[in-house]
């Protein structure tokens, strides 16, 4: 069965559009994942949205807000945030055309594959892909992935593309600040020699398929283990346990697992950060409560 695109829209390059599907590249079905439960009567900790003066909010009363200071928020509305929409909404748009060899790894983020969108897009869409690669060239563009613009590098990969997302130079730390301080002084040529003979020694063609994730498999036997010679914790729903878990967004948690990323922390006091605040004061908080017999704070 043929995955779930994540994102449908145009690939363009000058006056050229080609309808596309966005698929994403990684996948972390088989991490494993904790939930974190009370210590003395194993129920699952629940998250709920409360704001410091009026306790627990609902999601319809949150809006977004920008603290430029300590304590101090601007507030921007949904309406704010559709007023900013760029022309890269609903497009990939190739700007730039680079060799391989000038685009630093360091600025690599996240892959994606790119197919057409239906047969009538599929010969336009093979078009780019084969002028692209005989030109052995990669394309650099842009694209609104999740709300935010996204700078990135496209490429042919078998009968498709794929492109990684790419951090924007401000997002990188200059190498000059960590290693400026390293002494200049004259290396020994014999034992520079003995280091390229163990390279050398150690060199064969990459195959990254053998090398896998060990702390993940050690993880899993240890599971595994504990599983097959010990007896399950059962804990006995309730009725405020066997409600449906919401994240800390006030989404369901259908699949009842913490997701990637999706680790929620009190809110930073630090400025910069967009964040939930309750419509009636402009503040909230995140806390964990014990949904058994013990209802305590966590």
């Amino acid at each position: 069965m043929k995955p779930r695109c994540t994102w449908t829209g145009y690939l363009k390059i000058s006056l050229v559009t080609v309808p596309v599907r966005v698929y994403t590249a990684i996948s972390t079905t088989d991490k494993i994942t904790f939930n974190h439960l009370h210590k003395s009567c194993h129920q699952r900790i629940r998250q709920k949205l409360v704001c410091p003066v009026h306790g627990e909010v609902e999601r319809a009363d949150l809006v977004k807000g920008y603290a430029y200071a300590t304590d101090q928020f601007v507030i921007v509305s949904e309406s704010d945030i559709e007023a900013v929409r760029l022309e890269t909404t609903g497009t990939i748009e190739l700007v730039q055309f680079v060799r391989p060899a000038e685009l630093d790894p360091m600025f690599l983020d996240t892959p994606y594959y790119v197919g057409p969108d239906g047969p009538v897009a599929e010969e336009g869409f093979g078009v780019l892909r084969e002028a692209l690669r005989r030109t052995k060239r990669i394309g650099i563009g842009r694209v609104v992935l999740n709300g935010k613009e996204k700078l990135l590098a496209l490429k042919p990969l078998d009968k498709g593309f794929v492109f990684f997302t790419l951090r924007y130079v401000a997002e990188v730390r200059p190498a000059t600040a960590y290693f400026d301080g390293l002494s200049n002084q004259p290396l020994d040529a014999a034992q520079i020699a003995l280091a390229q003979q163990l390279i050398e020694s150690k060199s064969s063609p990459l195959n990254l398929a053998g090398f896998t994730d060990r702390y993940q498999t050690a993880l899993l036997d240890l599971i595994k283990g504990k599983v097959e010679g010990t007896a399950p914790v059962l804990v006995p729903r309730n009725e405020v346990g066997h409600r449906q878990i919401t994240d800390a967004t006030g989404a369901p948690n259908r699949s009842h697992q913490p997701q990637p990323g999706g680790h929620h922390y009190p809110a930073c006091d630090r400025p910069g950060f967009v964040r939930h605040l309750h419509r009636q004061d402009h503040a909230a908080r995140f806390s964990g409560r014990c949904p058994g017999p013990c209802g305590s704070a966590h």
